[in-house]
């Protein structure tokens, strides 16, 4: 037999129609900030929490969801908070570095929850007003009258509400009285070990990406557009790709053996720094800057996917330009043996 042929004929009362059929692909996930306005509120399995960096618990966790939506017959949904309410309550007491570390942006959590199934995804901006509703509020405004929930599951430590009030026991009376079921996800483990964002960040914090990308179920990487920065880089012979992190407390730090995809077909070998750039800014910004080894393409808003495979070393602030001149020669160095790139003269 030969290749089947993309192009599907139907035939409509005698009259053939040899028009290509592509086939329809599935909906894209909606994202909402804050929830849906009424026409948009739709009966849903739900979870709730800050899925940060999307491991091997929570797929865990959002296989039962879209598993609960498909029986129901409803969609499958997602509550999940920006900022992070411990991010919120460590700007609010002023010790910022109680702030937990980030494993995701935005961008990468959506990205995931999309591959798990998800219908839809509602974040809500963790302010004032969220941090202080009580936790009936929080199940009548939120729950029943903002998403129409019919099934919920939580991880077995949840709490909500205001002071953090309120638990699953709160939960499974609230369900019997409005009419939706609550079920709860036991802590789920790996080679004995508990997988939690936690044991993400120490595993990154550590350099261990073997480690991690073990809890999450895939390599760790960053994802972002392409931006313009100062062009330092080109100044002193390495160019470099510019992704600007939203987060103040990314998960890692340092220089990094990477490679970048999405700029061709093959990934591309690459050595990145991420950090505060702090011997040519003082301002705190976060910044990932990539230099892809024998790359010169003009790539300004290309969306591209970072992946991280090895640290080289914590970044430092040096005391004059050459010296961070031959330190970058030094990593690039370092990371073209590592993938067995000749060094150009």
């Amino acid at each position: 037999m030969g290749p089947e042929n993309p192009l599907k004929t139907t035939i409509i009362e005698g009259f053939r129609d040899a028009s290509p059929v592509q086939p329809t692909p599935p909906p894209a996930m909606k994202v909402f900030r804050g929830l849906p306005n009424a026409l948009a509120r739709q009966p849903c399995a739900l979870t709730i929490g800050n899925f940060d960096g999307v491991h091997r618990g929570h797929r865990a966790l959002l296989s039962r969801v879209t598993a609960a939506a498909q029986r129901l017959g409803v969609e499958s949904a997602v509550m999940t908070f920006e900022p992070h309410p411990r991010e919120y309550f460590a700007h609010l007491s002023g010790h910022e570095a109680l702030a937990p570390h980030r494993v995701a942006n935005l961008r990468d959590k959506l990205q995931a929850l999309e591959a798990a199934g998800i219908d839809r995804v509602i974040v809500e901006h963790f302010n004032a007003r969220f941090a202080a509703m009580s936790p009936e509020d929080f199940v009548r405004k939120l729950l029943i009258d903002g998403l129409h929930v019919k099934w919920l599951i939580v991880g077995d430590d949840f709490r909500f509400g205001a002071k953090r009030a309120g638990d699953f026991a709160m939960l499974t009376e609230a369900g019997k009285a409005y009419g939706f079921e609550v079920q709860s996800l036991q802590t789920v483990t790996h080679a004995e070990a508990r997988i939690s964002s936690s044991a993400v960040r120490s595993a990154l914090r550590d350099g261990d990406f073997s480690r991690a990308g073990e809890l999450l179920g895939h390599p760790y990487s960053i994802s972002g557009h392409v931006q313009h920065g100062r062009k330092l880089g080109r100044t002193i012979g390495f160019p470099t790709l510019n992704l600007r992190i939203a987060h103040k407390r990314p998960a890692l730090t340092g220089i990094f053996i990477v490679r970048v995809h999405g700029l061709a077909p093959k990934a591309l070998p690459a050595v990145a720094s991420l950090g505060v750039r702090p011997t040519v800014e003082d301002n705190g910004r976060v910044l990932l800057e990539v230099h892809v080894f024998d790359y010169s393409a003009d790539c300004y808003g290309k969306l591209i996917r970072v992946e991280f495979l090895r640290k080289l070393r914590d970044e430092e602030k040096y005391d004059d330009l050459d010296s961070l001149t031959a330190a970058i020669t030094n990593d690039a160095r370092s990371a073209r043996e590592f993938f067995e790139i000749p060094t150009l003269s």
